[in-house]
C-alpha cells in the first residue's frame, strides 16, 4: 500500500473537518495540526485557501466519482446495469441514514457555502456533478444496449433527474434531520426505473 503524500495527508485532513463544519469557519491550524504538517507544507502546495478549495474539491470529486462508477460498472457481480443502479440509490440512502444529522457527502454541504464566494470552487462542483450525471447516463445507455430499457428513453435527461432529486432530498433530509425525503426519492427512483424496463 503507498504511503500518502504530504499533499492527500492535507486534503484528506481538510475533508473530515470540512464535513463536521463549514469551508469558512475551519482555520489553517486545524487542518495542519490533523495532518501533522508544518504550515510551510500548506504554501509549498496552495497559493491561498482559495486554490485549496479548488484542490480539495478535485481531490474528493475524483475519489466520489471513482467509488460510484465501481458501484455501477460492476458487470462481472451484477450483469443488469439497472439492478448496479438501483444498488447506487441503495447505498445513497444507508449513507444518509449512518448520520442522520449530517451531509454524508461534502461536494453537497458545501455546494451552498461556497457557489456565490468562489466562482473557480462552484466551477470544479459543476464538473464534478456532471461526470456523476455522465455515470447515470452510461448506465442507462448500456441498459438500453442490452434491450431491458426501451431505446426511446432520454438517458440524458433521466440521469439529470435522478441526480437532483437525489441531491435535492440530501438537502432536505439535512433540515428537517430526517432521512424520510431520501428514503421517498430512492423509492419513486426505483420505482420509475423498473417502470421503464422491458423485460
Amino acid at each position: 500500500m503507498n504511503e500518502q503524500t504530504t499533499k492527500e495527508r492535507i486534503l484528506d485532513a481538510a475533508e473530515e473537518i470540512m464535513l463536521e463544519r463549514s469551508f469558512h469557519s475551519v482555520g489553517l491550524k486545524q487542518i495542519l495540526d490533523m495532518a501533522k504538517v508544518p504550515k510551510g507544507s500548506f504554501y509549498y502546495y496552495f497559493s491561498s485557501k482559495e486554490q485549496f478549495g479548488v484542490e480539495m474539491l478535485k481531490h474528493y470529486m475524483g475519489e466520489a466519482t471513482a467509488r460510484k462508477r465501481q458501484l455501477l460498472s460492476g458487470k462481472d457481480d451484477e450483469p443488469d446495469p439497472l439492478k448496479r443502479l438501483e444498488t447506487m440509490l441503495d447505498s445513497g440512502l444507508e449513507a444518509v441514514q449512518s448520520v442522520p444529522d449530517k451531509f454524508p457527502c461534502l461536494a453537497l454541504k458545501l455546494s451552498s457555502e461556497v457557489s456565490d464566494l468562489s466562482d473557480a470552487m462552484r466551477l470544479e462542483l459543476a464538473k464534478g456533478f456532471e461526470q456523476w450525471i455522465k455515470l447515470f447516463q452510461e448506465v442507462l445507455e448500456e441498459a438500453k444496449a442490452k434491450k431491458v430499457l426501451d431505446k426511446t428513453v432520454d438517458s440524458k435527461l433521466e440521469s439529470q433527474l435522478i441526480h437532483d432529486l437525489m441531491t435535492g432530498s440530501i438537502h432536505r433530509a439535512i433540515i428537517n434531520r430526517s432521512p424520510e425525503p431520501v428514503r421517498c426519492t430512492v423509492g419513486h427512483l426505483k420505482r420509475r426505473i423498473e417502470k421503464l424496463r422491458l423485460n
